[in-house]
């Protein structure tokens, strides 16, 4: 990493709301998805950090700069009975990838769930993200092909709320 002394790679705050939610514009972007982010910087906010906490941020900054973050929260599994980790997104900028900050990142999240004594960390990865792939598999990452994502979602997922399914 060539600047490793310069990197800082902490638990967000409040005042990093508005530079988080710039990087999940960047990371919306990168998927061509950004006509998909309807949220806002006050709702991260809101459900980083008020009550109750839905998720957790880290943020890696570079000479004062956020240049990337790791979103995740808890699960649980219930083979195991432990609880875990779910990597939500984690984003560098394209400009500050390969130097190890990605790296720093998960790297993070993992001591986090070992300190918490969780049972597994797990995230998904997009079919074309070839890229990401080889990364996560350098990290020790199994992909697990057999399994598949469900989503319910917008008018559907009111709709099965109201038991019209």
């Amino acid at each position: 990493m060539a600047f490793k002394s310069d990197l800082i790679v902490r638990f967000a705050e409040p005042a990093d709301c508005n530079a988080l939610f710039e990087l999940v514009q960047g990371l919306a972007e990168y998927e061509n998805l950004s006509h998909a982010v309807t949220g806002n910087s006050s709702t991260l906010k809101e459900h980083l950090f008020g009550s109750p906490k839905y998720a957790e941020a880290i943020l890696a900054e570079y000479a004062g700069q956020a240049v990337g973050f790791a979103l995740f929260f808890h699960n649980y599994s219930t083979f195991l009975t432990k609880p875990g980790i779910y990597l939500e997104d984690i984003f560098v900028l394209p400009e500050y990838r390969s130097q190890g900050i990605g790296k720093a990142l998960l790297i993070k999240v993992a001591q986090i769930a070992v300190e918490r004594d969780c049972g597994r960390l797990e995230w998904s990865v997009l079919d074309w993200n070839e890229p990401a792939q080889a990364f996560y598999r350098r990290m020790g990452a199994s992909i697990l092909e057999e399994w598949r994502i469900c989503r319910v979602t917008g008018e559907a997922l009111r709709e099965l709320g109201k038991g019209r399914v």
